[in-house]
């Protein structure tokens, strides 16, 4: 599966850029890159993002601001009783005029704006820009529209507490023959992470020897492959702490951990906390 260059969301007449909601029973794996700036809000469900090099959860509430040919992608499993929606924004760095963030009022938009080119995540969004971004589709002027949008950007540039998405190793934008070999390793590790993965199965999906994949995924993904996997797999463990009564036994093994020590030291040094404090504050949250 390449990634896709998807198609920004239709413009009407009369305006500069998209808005819309996605819904979706669920949201499937498959990376997408544009050249717009996008805004994603999580307005329901749970499930994982995968921004640059970086895999994590998401929840209702979050924000992102990805820049252009930032490849990104959401999956979800599939729940009619949580389903996937996000109210989504696309706009080029000129959709108000070209050297518009130029113009010294909008210093502080501009330099969020350059932020992007490795996605800022707000969590939870400010109150105003989520009111904001979850009404703006319905909006029927677009004068209206275009005087909110900048609002948001206005209220996100103030901002202090943006986390950055992607690591210090990733680089935007890699070269096409490198995001298709990538973005098919993602695509099947998401699916059979939770199982033993040999580098000669993952290394053989591109056509390389495994010594020569595992020197080019460092390089463009900026981690190694076991950490990418250990990544997914804890990843995996959170959702299952939290939306479920597991033990963390039978947790740790479901997620592709054959060792409970080992599950444990990984969760610790990824989230920060035990699987068992996770789990604990997510109830009480």
């Amino acid at each position: 599966m390449k990634p896709r260059h998807e198609q920004p969301g239709i413009i009407p007449y009369g305006i500069t850029f998209s808005c819309f909601m996605l819904r979706q029973e669920s949201f499937d794996f498959a990376w997408q890159f544009h050249e717009e700036y996008e805004l994603a809000l999580i307005t329901k469900g749970t499930g994982t993002r995968y921004v640059g090099t970086t895999v994590a959860p998401y929840h209702p509430g979050d924000l992102l601001l990805l820049g252009p040919d930032l490849p990104h992608t959401f999956t979800s499993a599939a729940d009619p009783d949580r389903p996937a929606e996000a109210a989504v924004i696309q706009f080029h760095q000129d959709f108000l005029g070209a050297g518009f963030f130029d113009l010294p009022q909008f210093y502080e938009i501009a330099r969020l704006l350059a932020g992007a080119s490795h996605g800022l995540l707000f969590s939870p969004a400010p109150r105003v820009a989520r009111d904001i971004l979850t009404a703006l589709p319905q909006l029927d002027s677009a004068a209206a529209q275009t005087v909110r949008l900048l609002e948001v950007l206005h209220v996100l540039s103030r901002c202090r507490d943006a986390l950055p998405i992607t690591g210090p190793g990733y680089t935007p934008a890699p070269d096409a023959s490198v995001r298709e070999r990538i973005d098919k390793v993602c695509s099947h590790l998401e699916d059979v992470h939770t199982r033993h993965v040999e580098l000669a199965e993952i290394a053989a999906l591109v056509h390389m020897s495994p010594t020569s994949f595992s020197r080019f995924f460092s390089h463009a993904m900026g981690r190694t492959l076991t950490d990418y996997i250990n990544q997914l797999r804890i990843d995996t463990a959170c959702r299952l702490l939290t939306n479920s009564n597991s033990p963390v036994t039978e947790i740790a093994a479901r997620s592709g951990f054959v060792n409970l020590s080992n599950f444990n030291r990984r969760f610790r040094e990824l989230v920060g906390t035990s699987p068992r404090e996770y789990r604990n504050a997510h109830l009480r949250s």
